[in-house]
């Protein structure tokens, strides 16, 4: 199996590199680098024009191809890859195919040079990805530079029972990879928590006890061979984040460097399709780590 990491040759962001070899290398898998180039033209006819610009778009495809070759020979030395441009008119699609045609585990993303450094960016192209994709796709915050490996997978978990089938998946690959899974749902003054949960300490730590006793009967509910009981050092964290914003509820749990937050996409999309909801968006606008949004 595969994972696709998006390269957006002629530009200094890396973040997306540096992501996909962080998963890849606690996953076991190998690494697709796609930049993505202007499709030329295809009229029956070339013209001078249409001529000029196939041979523009091969030679960007060749140094696309030689600058993620480079990249990868600095971040990820130590994985398998291969590095490939591929013409498309729309990033997404291309993306897309190239997910499909390698049987992709996922599509990974970066957060491009601007915004805030330490926080995800979504361009236009990891919108459309956040709303289409049959596959998971991961998002690196600005400026991401990888430590060696996953050292904990975070499921954003609500009470509900789509949110179980993500934790089973969630549990399935911090098994997988790190061997450490935590749970954590946040709560937002007026969102999804009555404003009373946030200002009264009654009022929150009952909130607080109910959200956890959901959190454990969901735990309870997975599979020995989904969270791996029996494992050595194997141990399922419960967390609660509530604050008057989705900052402050993020914020209101501790995270790791090398941790990963998993969200369930939106019901409202097709089943086999990843689609973002209003809540999992504000999330990853202000998730201080790399998210990794399933279908």
């Amino acid at each position: 199996m595969t994972i696709i990491a998006a390269f957006p040759h002629g530009k200094r962001d890396r973040s997306a590199l540096h992501l996909a070899a962080f998963i890849a290398r606690s996953y076991g898998e190998d690494l697709r680098i796609v930049s993505v180039v202007p499709e030329a033209g295809r009229g029956s006819i070339p013209s001078g024009s249409d001529l000029q610009f196939a041979a523009w778009a091969k030679k960007r495809s060749r140094q696309a191809v030689c600058e993620a070759e480079a990249a990868a020979a600095q971040i990820c030395p130590d994985l398998t890859t291969e590095a490939v441009a591929v013409e498309n008119r729309s990033r997404a699609k291309g993306l897309l195919a190239e997910a499909a045609a390698h049987r992709a585990t996922m599509i990974v993303l970066g957060s491009g040079t601007e915004g805030t450094r330490g926080r995800i960016r979504v361009s236009s192209t990891s919108d459309r990805l956040l709303h289409s994709s049959p596959v998971p796709v991961a998002l690196a915050p600005k400026g991401f530079v990888a430590p060696e490996r996953l050292t904990r997978v975070t499921c954003s978990f609500r009470p509900d029972l789509e949110a179980r089938a993500v934790l089973a998946a969630t549990a399935e690959f911090a098994h997988a990879t790190c061997g450490r899974l935590r749970i954590a749902t946040f709560g937002v003054s007026g969102r999804t928590v009555p404003p009373e949960s946030v200002e009264e300490e009654s009022v929150r730590r009952a909130l607080v006890a109910e959200l956890k006793a959901a959190q454990a009967e969901a735990i309870d509910g997975l599979d020995e061979t989904e969270h791996g009981e029996g494992s050595a050092g194997e141990y399922i964290a419960e967390a609660v984040g509530i604050g008057k914003d989705w900052k402050a509820a993020l914020a209101a749990i501790e995270w790791e460097p090398g941790e990963l937050l998993v969200i369930g996409s939106s019901s409202e999309g097709r089943r086999s399709r990843v689609f973002l909801g209003t809540n999992a968006a504000r999330i990853i606008r202000h998730s201080p780590v790399p998210v990794l949004v399933t279908p």
